[in-house]
């Protein structure tokens, strides 16, 4: 048997059908919508436990070694700038630390031109606080490396070179001190032979073994950790450091 639809039957089963299409796009659209919402929700939690991450981390280093009791005098920093300059910034670093690296990438601009203009003396503690908790030697081989620098009269080069060549964390590649003295080529005048002596003989290691056992005896216990004139001024999310920050701290203190 044939069934004759009309015309208005018709009309209004096409207009139901256009509409339950439009509906059907419009619930497709919110659900996209949902999904993208919770995709950026997931993305800022992945971001923040990054970053807590890396904060503990950076806190468990120094517990894991335990609190050695430093015996004798202390090692004696590296000291960039004049000796008369009104304000000290003390930096506490290892060359394997990502929160060094990203450190020293941000503020480098700013601290040389403190420095330049006789506002600030910088004093260097290299640690080596990875090695003992990731393993290697890659911490206190290119700490070493920058002592060695500094008897050339080329630290600030080759420090900043150590960091923008900086591995990942987990790779030990500046245990490697044929690759610490390639990246020597990088600054002029230091692939001196008394340089590559003092890299593969390891000349400064019982100072880098010093200063690591100073900083986990101290009461600091995170890298990087910055001083200005002995306030403790990098790592509170609350209050982040900036260069502009630093700049305007060390003009209050130096008076102009």
């Amino acid at each position: 048997m044939w069934w004759f639809v009309g015309p208005g039957v018709m009309s209004k089963r096409n207009t139901e059908g256009k509409r339950s299409a439009r509906e059907r796009l419009q619930d497709e659209r919110e659900r996209e919508k949902a999904r993208a919402k919770r995709l950026r929700a997931l993305k800022v939690g992945a971001v923040a436990f990054s970053v807590l991450a890396v904060a503990g981390v950076a806190g468990i280093v120094v517990t894991q070694q335990g609190k050695e009791k430093p015996s004798g005098p202390v090692a004696a920093p590296i000291s960039e700038g004049k000796s008369g300059a009104p304000v000290t910034l003390t930096v506490y670093e290892d060359f394997r630390c990502p929160g060094c690296g990203h450190f020293e990438r941000n503020f480098r601009e700013t601290i040389q031109d403190l420095r330049d203009a006789g506002k600030i003396r910088s004093e260097y503690h290299l640690v080596s606080i990875i090695d003992g908790n990731m393993g290697g030697d890659g911490s206190k081989n290119a700490a070493n490396a920058a002592a060695c620098a500094r008897d050339e009269g080329k630290f600030t080069e080759y420090h900043d070179v150590l960091f923008d060549n900086q591995p990942e964390e987990a790779a030990d590649t500046f245990a490697d001190k044929d690759h610490l003295v390639e990246l020597a080529g990088k600054v002029d005048g230091l692939d001196t032979p008394s340089f590559r002596s003092c890299v593969q003989d390891g000349t400064h290691d019982a100072w880098v073994k010093r200063v690591n056992t100073d900083f986990t005896g101290s009461e600091y216990n995170a890298t990087p950790t910055v001083l200005l004139d002995g306030e403790n001024l990098y790592g509170d999310p609350n209050d982040p450091l900036t260069p502009e920050k630093l700049r305007e701290k060390v003009e209050r203190i130096a008076g102009n």
